[in-house]
């Protein structure tokens, strides 16, 4: 089954690196002098006018993905999307190219006004990539392990494969009987040579009796929660429990606070916030293993046990929890914008860092300039002054609150606007710039929206 399942994946990388090419970015830009949005307006939910961007191509477009308000507007090479304001990115899918993501802030522009008109220009590569390449590394463990990059084997030794390819995106998967195999895609680019570390995890049936270290999604096997310190590990199914930190009730300032660098305005005012109660979160990120342990499926676009979940929305992760407290008789629930705040920033351990455990972003987070363009293991980097990891990066994280603007009122356990057409979400992610993953930093979107860079973190009250 294993041998059958790999060919399918061969056969289908084959045909996909033959008929799809990629698309870029030619430039995105405000049109300053363009009053398409005002003079033929649109209203999204919240009754706000919104943005317009104009995608110049010339090519079949089949889709648009993100915050957008349909229909579109079609014309010969021209496309016009309505998004609502503080909309951050958009994602194309083309008849010939592969799908786009286009975040703003890579040109320029943090997020979309009102009433204002953008043009985003696309072209297709081909010929550009046809003209240079680049040198691709795989490091991989074990070193037995056999690598496929485009469905070609790629010869390795002592654990490093190189090969030269020309610039863009290529699909590759690692495998090794005995092993579970890593497959994913990875984009060269002409500027400087990508790399990648590879590390196989052994089937379960082979690690029942030699493993003594069980990865995060497989720790405590036991029918009741165990209790360590300020941990507390709660099993939920199959071996798979849900571990978790004790965050002690506190006073701190919540928003963009003076060691805070380049601020967006609506991490302002700062406020001051008082949570009376103590509470337990996620040490890590639901994985997938969990999610699947509970909905028995999993959406998320980069496949692994220990990955965060992602492509979940935030009525996808109410669902979740439903099913999760008929499981375990508990209570959890997603966390407050505040108790998540706080609980990055380290509670009453807080050494007031820019990120969640450090000023050294590299130190903490899987984001954009470190990730390799996939989610990572949660866990793999360096915790916060609370022993909680990934708090900045990897996945962006769904709160429990409606979107609203701050006031400089002192609150206490706020919980945010009753009502609204837009959920928090907190932490930044692995496509992400590292101004983003500042732990004030703050983002939104509509309940039902689903990308992936979007996952969620546990809370449990006591």
């Amino acid at each position: 089954m294993r041998n059958i399942l790999l060919s399918f994946f061969l056969l289908f990388t084959a045909i996909s690196s033959a008929l799809a090419q990629e698309l870029t970015v030619k430039s995105f830009k405000l049109a300053s002098s363009d009053l398409t949005a005002q003079t033929q307006p649109r209203k999204d939910t919240n009754n706000f006018n919104c943005a317009v961007v104009k995608v110049l191509f010339v090519g079949d477009i089949i889709d648009f993905g993100g915050n957008i308000v349909k229909p579109v507007v079609k014309y010969t090479n021209e496309t016009w999307v309505y998004m609502p304001q503080r909309s951050r990115q958009l994602k194309i899918t083309t008849k010939d190219y592969l799908p786009l993501m286009v975040t703003f802030e890579d040109y320029g522009v943090d997020r979309l006004e009102s009433n204002r008109t953008y043009v985003l220009t696309l072209v297709g590569n081909s010929q550009q990539q046809a003209q240079q390449s680049q040198t691709l590394t795989i490091r991989y463990s074990p070193s037995i392990a056999t690598v496929l990059v485009d469905n070609k084997m790629i010869n390795g030794s002592n654990g490093v494969a190189q090969t030269t390819l020309p610039v863009g995106q290529h699909s590759y998967i690692v495998f090794c009987n005995g092993y579970e195999s890593e497959e994913g895609t990875v984009k060269l680019k002409a500027s400087a040579p990508s790399n990648l570390q590879i590390t196989l995890t052994k089937e379960a049936m082979a690690t029942q009796s030699t493993v003594s270290q069980p990865t995060v999604a497989q720790r405590h096997v036991v029918q009741a929660p165990v209790t360590n310190g300020n941990n507390i590990s709660i099993p939920v199914k199959d071996g798979i429990s849900i571990d978790m930190v004790r965050v002690e009730a506190g006073t701190f300032t919540m928003g963009a606070t003076l060691e805070i660098k380049d601020p967006y305005d609506w991490e302002k005012p700062t406020h001051q916030v008082t949570l009376t109660n103590d509470y337990y979160i996620g040490k890590y990120e639901v994985t997938q293993a969990l999610w699947q342990a509970v909905m028995n499926s999993n959406p998320s676009n980069f496949k692994g046990d220990n990955l965060p979940v992602e492509q979940v929305s935030w009525d996808d992760s109410q669902e979740f929890i439903s099913k999760l407290n008929s499981i375990t008789g508990k209570k959890f629930r997603l966390p407050t914008e505040a108790e998540w705040e706080y609980a990055a920033r380290g509670g009453k351990k807080s050494r007031g860092y820019q990120y969640s455990g450090s000023n050294n972003i590299s130190d903490v987070a899987w984001y954009k300039d470190n990730s390799g363009n996939k989610t990572h293991a949660v866990g793999s980097k360096q915790a916060n002054e609370l022993g909680i990891y990934d708090m900045s990066g990897n996945v962006y994280e769904w709160c429990q609150n409606w979107y609203d603007n701050y006031s400089s009122s002192s609150q206490t356990n706020p919980t945010g606007a009753t009502s609204g057409s837009y959920r928090v979400y907190r932490g930044g992610s692995w496509n992400i710039t590292a101004r983003i993953c500042r732990s004030s930093c703050r983002n939104s979107s509509t309940p039902g929206y689903r990308d992936y860079y979007l996952g969620l973190r546990l809370v449990l009250s006591e």
